[in-house]
């Protein structure tokens, strides 16, 4: 109340790429960085959806190509009827789940791996003067439709293993499935943001978060009793990947678990999308603290 009654050239500024003050409650300030970020997709929407035919030739051509990769797992079983004891529609239901989250986290938040590019560049410095938290205007930024053609084809694929599929259905596999695909999105979206907040020390190191987005996107697809036991332990205990579908695909195909792990981990990818949500928020807090502007 003290600062309102200051004259507006003595008030203290808010925080960098902060418009709400932190004394707002935390669902006020997540809804206002929601609307922030949708505020900014649309933008780029409607410049996109200017020329539709060229935005349906790119969605096209991204589901061509986004469906080689699956046609790759089809010939392989030509040649042979198990891949670590798992069968086609098997490893195709980890690898729909495991495109889709990687698709959609992507879509949502993908551009922050630019994040490097406006750092040496010196446009960070204008989000962070903008009336909107930088973080959704980095998200947004350049935000695209024909990314949709990964989701999209994951889609397709899932559809097909889910009528594939030799499973009993319970209540509780049933509702696996979606909570994986939105918990998987959540990790992956997190992954992209504290990777991209490596930046802010390492300057151009994109392709260090690319090693966990998409190179752990391409781990996800075969299962985990091809690898050793180290690395599905990394991916547990490590950076989360094996919670985006190895441990829910687990207790859905009834699979034994090849590190031994209680059951409780098969139905935690919540308590690890939350976890990882947090991290990515502190790491991105931690950044904007370190960020020094270029001046000009």
């Amino acid at each position: 109340m003290a600062d309102r009654l200051l004259p507006v050239a003595e008030r203290p500024l808010p925080a960098a790429g902060q418009l709400r003050p932190r004394t707002e409650p935390f669902t006020a300030r997540t809804a206002w960085a929601v609307r922030s970020w949708w505020l900014c997709a649309r933008m780029w929407m409607r410049s996109m959806m200017a020329y539709r035919a060229s935005f349906l030739l790119n969605l096209l051509a991204s589901l061509v190509t986004h469906s080689l990769d699956f046609l790759v797992l089809v010939l392989m079983f030509r040649h042979t009827d198990r891949l670590g004891g798992w069968n086609l529609p098997e490893i195709a239901f980890l690898y729909a789940t495991a495109t889709f989250s990687l698709g959609m986290a992507n879509l949502l938040v993908g551009s922050a791996d630019g994040l490097g590019v406006r750092i040496a560049g010196g446009t960070l410095d204008t989000m962070l003067i903008r009336p909107a938290p930088a973080l959704s205007q980095l998200c947004a930024e350049r935000f695209t439709l024909r990314r949709l053609g990964r989701p999209l084809q994951a889609l397709i694929v899932l559809a097909w293993s889910l009528a594939a599929l030799d499973v009993h259905w319970t209540w509780d596999r049933v509702l696996l499935v979606p909570v994986l695909l939105v918990c998987g999105s959540v990790i992956f979206g997190a992954i992209y943001v504290g990777g991209a907040t490596v930046q802010f020390w390492w300057g151009e190191s994109k392709e260090i978060q690319n090693s966990f987005t998409y190179g752990g996107a391409t781990l996800l697809h075969y299962p985990p009793t091809i690898f050793a036991k180290e690395l599905v332990a990394g991916v547990v205990f490590g950076v989360p990947l094996a919670f985006v579908n190895w441990l829910p695909t687990l207790r859905i195909l009834d699979r034994p678990d090849p590190l031994g792990l209680p059951t409780a981990f098969q139905y935690a990818s919540p308590v690890a999308a939350a976890l990882c949500v947090a991290a990515a928020g502190l790491a991105w807090r931690a950044g904007l603290r370190a960020y020094r502007g270029t001046g000009s």
